[in-house]
Formats: structure tokens, sequence, C-alpha cells
């Protein structure tokens, strides 16, 4: 049987002085989802992402990505790099002066050659559709053309899945047409946390809501 990407089971989590926002919540994500999460401000649906990525531990429950049980840092580690997360501000995604320096820091960081990461530019650049913008400075970038990099630079680290976190937030519909055309040109498998429910009919197949801390399906 296929194992899923990522099984969150009975999670509970609560921030210091105020209720639990996750209490018990489950979900899974198999390697053939395109799936959107969804749920009011407060819902627990970024906290849900920040425990699949590590940066918060749940006072209970399990966390399993790619099949191993993840509890500490070091669990994490090699597996950030193949969850293919994308920031919902892009300007916390991008640090380096240009898009290629950008989209090859990941790359390098993780053994690739000068010229292997060069190709990796090259080739992600073409797949968002930004051929030649190599040695743009990012700050220059408009709104919807920065999410595509940050989009990018996850692209770049060869992820088994994507994970976006408010990816129309602030785009036009142009920005936010390129942006649903360089996700479904990856092929790879998705959870999408937004409140945009048109983008949501146009790129997801079942959704799930956050509701009292749980999930259920919509």
């Amino acid at each position: 049987m296929t194992e899923p990407l990522i099984r969150l089971a009975g999670l509970k989590f609560g921030y210091p002085g105020r209720p639990d926002v996750l209490r018990g919540l489950d979900l899974t994500v198999w390697p053939d989802s395109r799936l959107g999460l969804v749920g009011p401000n407060g819902c627990g649906k970024t906290t849900a992402l920040s425990i699949i990525m590590g940066l918060i531990k749940p006072r209970e429950g399990r966390v399993e990505i790619l099949g191993r049980e993840c509890r500490r840092e070091a669990d994490f580690l090699d597996l950030r790099p193949q969850l293919g997360f994308v920031f919902q501000d892009a300007d916390d995604q991008l640090f380096c002066p240009t898009v290629g320096e950008d989209l090859a820091f990941g790359p390098l960081n993780l053994g690739a050659s000068r010229a292997q990461a060069a190709e990796i530019v090259q080739e992600t650049l073409q797949t968002l559709g930004l051929e030649g913008f190599g040695p743009r400075v990012t700050y220059d970038l408009s709104g919807g053309e920065k999410k595509l990099v940050a989009l990018g630079t996850a692209l770049a680290l060869k992820p088994k899945m994507l994970i976006l976190d408010e990816p129309t937030t602030f785009l036009d519909r142009r920005s936010i047409g390129r942006l649903e055309t360089a996700v479904k040109a990856t092929g790879l498998p998705f959870l999408i946390v937004s409140h945009d429910q048109d983008f949501l009919d146009r790129m997801v197949e079942a959704r799930l809501i956050i509701e009292e801390g749980q999930t259920r399906p919509l």
C-alpha cells in the first residue's frame, strides 16, 4: 500500500495563556492529493503547517512525514526540502540580491555544484515562465513575480510535494493565473491553505475545514 506523504494524528496544541487551537486534529496527504485546507482566521491552519514543517511542536499527537515519525528538530532537517513549503509573504522567503541567487541557494546548500545549481536555476525559471529573470534584482519584482520566485525556491529543491500558505494574497488576477499555471505544470501533489474559494475551485480536488480544532471534509 502507498504510504502517505504526511500524516497528522490526534494533534493538540495551544499557545500560552490561550485555549487549545488544535484539539485532536487529523490530516493525511497522499501522493496524488490536491488538497485545500480552509477555515476562519485563528482556526489553526497555519499552526498545522508549522507543525508539519517542524517549526513548532504539538503537545500531543503523532507527526509522520514521508513515512517517518518526526519528534525532534533532527527528524525534520532532511525532510523539509522535500515538502516544498511556500510562505504567505514571499519576502519571508527571498533574501538574496538576485533571482538566480535565490533559486541557487537551496541546491548549493544541499551539496550541488555551481554548474548543477546553474542548471537547476534555468530549469526552474523555464517551469515558472520566467526565462531571463536570473539576473533580476529580487527587490524590484512585482508581488506576483516574487510569489513565483518563492515557489521556484521550493521547486529548485526537487520536492515530493508543495505546501502553499495563502498563495494568492495581494495578487492580481493575472498573477494568480500565472501561479496556477506554474503549480499545475509541476505535476506535484499539494496542500493549499487559502481563503480564496475561486482559486481553490480551480486547483483542488478535495477540501478539509478546521472547526473546533479538528478537520472534517467539505
